[in-house]
């Protein structure tokens, strides 16, 4: 198992912001996908609205939540989240275990 470290600045002038773990994680999906989004669907992950959470009080971030419907067995409304803060990845790295 290993863990996330991304090192990020939000432009045009932000400060260096190391993140771990879920958030580093759940933040490299949401560059990945730009205006698309990601949604615990696509790209499950137990937590992603504490991930999402984490990331706009602790970096600042500007992270919309679009609600969208699902059909299936299960019908109902879920998340997706699309990275609005433009940012430059410093640094991407993984810890293993």
């Amino acid at each position: 198992m290993s863990k996330v470290f991304l090192t990020i600045r939000r432009l045009p002038d932000g400060a260096p912001h190391t993140m771990r773990g879920r958030p580093a994680w759940a933040l490299e999906l949401l560059i990945d996908a730009g205006s698309a989004g990601c949604t615990p669907i696509t790209d499950p992950g137990p937590r992603w609205s504490s991930y999402v959470h984490i990331l706009r009080k602790r970096s600042g971030l500007v992270i919309d939540t679009l609600r969208e419907t699902h059909d299936g067995q299960f019908p109902g409304t879920h998340a997706r989240y699309v990275l609005r803060s433009p940012v430059e990845v410093l640094r991407s790295w993984r810890d293993v275990k």
